[in-house]
């Protein structure tokens, strides 16, 4: 398996989560999920000022095998979207916790942070095969 960088939060579908300390998170796929679905070849990701529910999809990512729904790891609003990947999608292939991620949030209510994956527990998720 690959990195799995023990300052970030997870969820069941993948995703990963990154307190930016300002009142936002930053959110991307993880590595083993990157992994799992090749050569990313277009990502649609939600628009700044979207509202999204915790656990509900907001983007997607194609890869040369399927396309898959990205679900938001928490309830809030979109404040930056990750243009990059318009051109260079694969960015997230390379690097899934720097360049590669996807949206920033301003959660709702910051404290769901607490009820995502630590690091431990989503390695042990990954190794069950979830």
């Amino acid at each position: 398996m690959g990195t799995t960088p023990e300052d970030l939060k997870y969820t069941k579908e993948h995703e990963w989560v990154r307190n930016n300390g300002d009142g936002t998170v930053t959110v991307g796929i993880t590595d083993h999920a990157q992994s799992e679905l090749g050569d990313l070849v277009f990502v649609e990701l939600p628009e700044a000022g979207r509202r999204v529910e915790a656990g509900s999809a907001c983007a997607a990512v194609e890869s040369v095998k399927a396309v898959s729904d990205i679900y938001s790891p928490l309830a809030g609003e979109v404040t930056e979207t990750n243009a990059g990947l318009d051109e260079t999608p694969e960015t997230i292939n390379e690097d899934p916790y720097g360049g590669g991620w996807l949206f920033k949030l301003r959660p709702s209510d910051a404290s769901q942070l607490g009820s995502l994956l630590d690091a431990t527990a989503y390695q042990r998720l990954v190794a069950e095969g979830a």
